[in-house]
C-alpha cells in the first residue's frame, strides 16, 4: 500500500475518529466464520475439551485433592483460560496473518473510510471473542458435568474476555512482525506453552522453584487462572485488581503496539 493512500487511514487522523467504525471488521470476520463454522468449531474446542476430559479422568483419579478441590475442578478452571487464551492467539495468528498478507484484505478494507486503528482494533475484539466461546464451551462442559454450583461462576466471562484480549493483541503484534507463518511455531512452542505451564493450568505453582513463581507473577496467564478458579469454585484470592489490572495492561498495551506495527509495516 502506498504511502500517500494509507495517509489517509493512518493512526494519527485526528479528523477521522475510530468510534464504532470497528464493528465493521468483527462483522466481517463473523460472516466468513460463520461459513466455515463446523471445522473452526472443532479446530478450536476439541483440543481443551480432549484435555479437559483426558487429563480430568485419567489423571485425576490418581490425584489427591489439591485446595479442597478434585483434580478434574482445579484443571477445568485452568482450561477455561487456557481455552480462550488459545483460541484468541490462533485467531490473531494464522488467520490474521491470511487476512494481512495472503489476502491483502486489511488493504482492501483500508480503501474504505476505515482506519489502521479500525482495523487492529476489529481483529483485536474479534480474536477476543472467539477466545470467549472457546470459555464458554469449556463453561458449559463443567455444568454438565456437575462441576458449578453458583451463579457467581458467570463473572469469569468478562475475565475469560480480558484473556482473549489480552493474547489477541500479543498475537497480532507477532503477525505484524513476522514474515511467514513458520513465526508462529517459534512463539506457541517458545512462549505460549513453557506460560502454560508456569501459570497454574494443570498443577499450582507453589509446586514450582522460587524463580519459576517470581517470573509467572509477570505473565498474564497466571492472573487469569488464578482469577477464574477464584470465580469458578470459590477459592481464596486476594489482590483480585493486581490481577484483573495485570490482564488490562497486557490487552491495552498490546493493542497500541499493534496498531503502530501494522501501521508501519503497510507503509512498507
Amino acid at each position: 500500500m502506498t504511502e500517500a493512500a494509507l495517509a489517509t487511514n493512518s493512526v494519527d487522523t485526528p479528523e477521522r475518529p475510530t468510534r464504532w467504525r470497528f464493528l465493521h471488521v468483527v462483522y466481517r470476520n463473523y460472516l466468513v466464520w460463520r461459513k466455515l463454522l463446523g471445522s473452526a468449531l472443532v479446530g478450536h474446542l476439541a483440543d481443551p475439551l480432549i484435555w479437559l476430559v483426558g487429563l480430568g479422568f485419567g489423571l485425576g483419579s490418581l490425584m489427591p485433592p489439591i485446595g479442597g478441590m478434585r483434580y478434574i475442578e482445579f484443571l477445568a478452571s485452568g482450561m477455561l483460560c487456557y481455552s480462550a487464551m488459545n483460541s484468541a492467539s490462533f485467531e490473531g495468528l494464522w488467520s490474521a496473518f491470511t487476512r494481512l498478507k495472503m489476502q491483502r484484505t486489511w488493504e482492501s478494507i483500508l480503501n474504505a473510510p476505515m482506519t489502521v486503528v479500525d482495523v487492529v482494533i476489529g481483529e483485536w475484539v474479534w480474536t477476543a471473542l472467539k477466545g470467549m466461546l472457546s470459555g464458554i464451551a469449556i463453561l458449559l462442559v463443567m455444568t454438565l458435568l456437575g462441576m458449578i454450583h453458583s451463579p457467581f461462576v458467570l463473572w469469569v466471562l468478562p475475565i475469560v474476555l480480558l484473556v482473549g484480549l489480552a493474547f489477541g493483541g500479543l498475537a497480532l503484534i507477532v503477525t505484524a512482525l513476522a514474515k511467514s507463518y513458520d513465526m508462529f511455531t517459534y512463539y506457541f512452542s517458545l512462549f505460549l506453552m513453557p506460560m502454560t505451564l508456569v501459570s497454574g493450568v494443570f498443577f499450582p505453582i507453589e509446586q514450582l522453584p522460587k524463580i519459576a513463581q517470581i517470573i509467572a507473577q509477570f505473565l498474564p496467564l497466571v492472573h487469569a487462572t488464578t482469577l477464574a478458579r477464584a470465580l469458578a469454585f470459590g477459592t481464596p484470592v486476594g489482590n483480585v485488581f493486581l490481577h484483573i489490572g495485570v490482564l488490562l495492561i497486557y490487552a491495552v498495551a498490546t493493542a497500541v503496539i499493534a496498531a503502530r506495527l501494522v501501521e508501519r509495516r503497510l507503509m512498507r
